[in-house]
This record gives structure tokens, C-alpha cells and sequence, in this order.
């Protein structure tokens, strides 16, 4: 199965998600659908998930890792994740909806923050060596 994250940046912290139905947090994103790239699957994802307050660039998406690992969701299901990381201000207020609960911006200093395996693993460690966030 192949997914996709996307890195949201403002004031050296991460936007992350908590989904209603999971007990972490997680990047914005999700499962890339049949005939779909990652690409346009990154940008969906932001759309559904960020709510229409949030107004982005669809060009400023920028693919900068990919990697395989097991679905934190089930422990079991391999997947390749593409992470992307966009390249532009972020503007707006994301909105909570009936599929995520609330919306954090994320450093360092948030450690009692539950991660997902992908973001505690690959994601953050990827964004302190690049010095993207505290």
C-alpha cells in the first residue's frame, strides 16, 4: 500500500493531526488512491484533511523521502510512505472534522505528544538533522 505525508512548517514546528479514530498523532495525509500519484494524492490529502481555511500552492509540494515500513494502524500491513514537504507560508486556521480531532504544532519541547511510529522514527529525526524544527 502506498501513502503519503505531508511536512507543514511555521515558527520551527511541524503541523500534525490526531486522527479521531487512532491514539497518535500523525502528518497530514494518507492512503494514495488507484490512478492517482503521490503527488496529487499529497494534495488531496491536505484538502480533505486541513479543512477550506487553509489556503496553500499546489506547486509547492516537494518530494523528500520515501521509505518502507509496517502501518502503525494495524502493526501489520508493509507500506511505502512518501513524504513531501511544502515549500511555501502556510496560511489559515486548519478546521477539526468528524475524521480529525485536533491539530498541533509540533517541537521538541512537546514530548507527553503521542507520536506515530512514522513521525517519532523517520519524520522527526529527518526535520531536527535539517534543522526544520526545535
Amino acid at each position: 500500500m502506498n501513502v503519503v505525508g505531508t511536512m507543514f512548517f511555521k515558527d520551527k514546528k511541524i503541523l500534525i493531526d490526531k486522527p479521531r479514530k487512532r491514539p497518535t498523532y500523525q502528518m497530514i495525509g494518507g492512503r494514495v488512491e488507484e490512478n492517482e500519484t503521490p503527488l496529487e494524492a499529497a494534495i488531496r490529502e491536505c484538502h480533505e484533511e486541513l479543512g477550506t481555511k487553509v489556503i496553500f500552492d499546489d506547486n509547492n509540494f516537494r518530494l523528500v523521502m520515501e521509505f518502507n515500513e509496517i502501518a502503525t494502524s494495524d502493526g501489520k500491513t508493509p507500506i511505502h510512505f512518501y513524504v513531501f514537504e511544502y515549500q511555501g507560508l502556510f496560511k489559515g486556521e486548519p478546521e477539526v472534522s468528524e475524521e480529525i480531532e485536533e491539530f498541533s504544532w509540533y517541537d521538541s519541547s512537546n514530548n507527553e505528544i503521542k507520536l506515530s511510529n512514522t513521525l517519532k522514527n523517520k519524520v522527526i529525526p529527518y526535520c531536527k538533522k535539517n534543522n526544520l524544527i526545535n
